[in-house]
């Protein structure tokens, strides 16, 4: 079993200076390699308190100095929010400065705040994600970029030339049902984040695999991966305690940063799905929201951990996950100590677990590049 580390920068309520902030998740981050972890993960955000990376893959380049061997994995580059012949040079970069370990992971966003703040409108952004998506594949595979309803791209070469093909090790974010046909046509694998009940992801997963046959004629390459928000300890109670304050908390930061309470949260094109969120919190209230959230999560005890992954294993047939363990404003040694709970007792016996390896990059005819 793939067990990555992920990074998220959140500082809630702005309680610290963002320097603060920053020393302490690149110090946590560069933790991981030493402690076993095989990657290390971040994702792209905007404009407040909630995730401050906005260049996930510049991130990736820093940790690609201070490591030599974890992948190195984007989680995800929200591609509307950027000019795709841009995306494919800095993604073939990372792969040459760190050697082939970019695991990459692609989105379409869903924040007001980020959409207005870029100046998009965000009914395109399905529109936006499909086409710049093909475009950066394609030229992560062929070595140029060309076309595009929206982009209109002249012919241009990528350099330096991506040196090993992405197919395999390329994910996308996937939330509503309808984006599920989608991912399999593209060709990727599936990032999931537990935010709803398994069954419905479990449903989700049977139109991708049916799409995915009928597009590729066989079964999803690579398996998914799942993320999570982790909370590790040896005291049950303790475990639960903390598990409980900090992911929730943390889902407080989620509610705030996506407007899921806003009347018009849910209502842009292709994202109605997201209405059913607003209206079951509204229903329900923010508290018992946080706490459903809470409970799709991997905490617990060392054993509680491993049997709740077990169960995220077996429900979406994954080979990896990728956790985040300092979040909400959780204090930091209590982020370190579960870490190192995690690293102890945790993950050997998630590598002891017997899954497809994730796909190693398959080198590129340099001739292919320059056609």
């Amino acid at each position: 079993m793939h067990v990555g580390y992920g990074a998220v920068f959140q500082n809630p309520g702005n309680a610290l200076p963002d320097a603060e902030v920053y020393r302490n998740e690149l110090r946590l981050a560069e933790m991981a390699e030493p402690l076993g972890f095989d990657s290390i993960w971040s994702v792209e955000h905007h404009f407040d308190d909630y995730t401050m990376c906005p260049d996930v893959l510049q991130f990736l380049a820093y940790m690609a100095g201070r490591t030599s061997h974890v992948k190195l994995g984007s989680g995800v580059v929200v591609l509307p929010w950027h000019d795709p012949i841009r995306v494919a040079e800095q993604v073939s970069l990372l792969d040459h400065v760190s050697n082939g370990r970019v695991i990459l992971g692609l989105g379409r966003g869903l924040a007001r705040i980020e959409y207005d703040g870029f100046r998009l409108d965000q009914n395109e952004g399905r529109n936006l994600f499909v086409e710049y998506a093909e475009l950066v594949l394609n030229a992560l595979e062929n070595g140029y970029m060309e076309g595009g309803r929206f982009t209109r791209q002249p012919r241009r070469e990528i350099r330096p030339r991506p040196a090993r093909s992405f197919k395999g090790r390329t994910y996308a974010a996937a939330v509503s049902p309808e984006s599920m046909p989608i991912m399999a046509k593209l060709g990727v694998g599936l990032l999931v984040i537990p935010q709803k009940p398994w069954d419905a992801v479990k449903k989700d997963f049977e139109v991708y695999h049916k799409v995915w046959r009928e597009v590729n004629g066989t079964t999803p390459i690579p398996k998914p991966i799942s993320g999570g928000f982790c909370v590790v300890d040896e005291n049950k109670d303790r475990a639960e305690e903390l598990a409980m304050k900090w992911i929730a908390a943390n889902y407080h930061t989620v509610m705030k940063h996506y407007e899921m309470t806003s009347p018009e949260f849910g209502t842009k094109k292709s994202y109605e799905f997201y209405s059913n969120v607003g209206k079951f919190i509204k229903k329900t209230g923010a508290d018992a929201a946080a706490r459903d959230f809470a409970m799709l999560m991997p905490w617990g005890t060392p054993d509680q951990v491993l049997e709740k992954c077990a169960f995220i294993r077996d429900t979406i047939d994954a080979n990896g996950v990728m956790f985040n363990f300092s979040f909400g404003g959780m204090p930091y040694e209590d982020a370190e100590r579960s870490i190192k709970c995690f690293a102890k007792y945790v993950l050997p016996e998630l590598k002891k677990w017997n899954t497809e390896p994730l796909v190693d990059p398959a080198p590129i005819a340099s001739s292919a590049a320059a056609r």
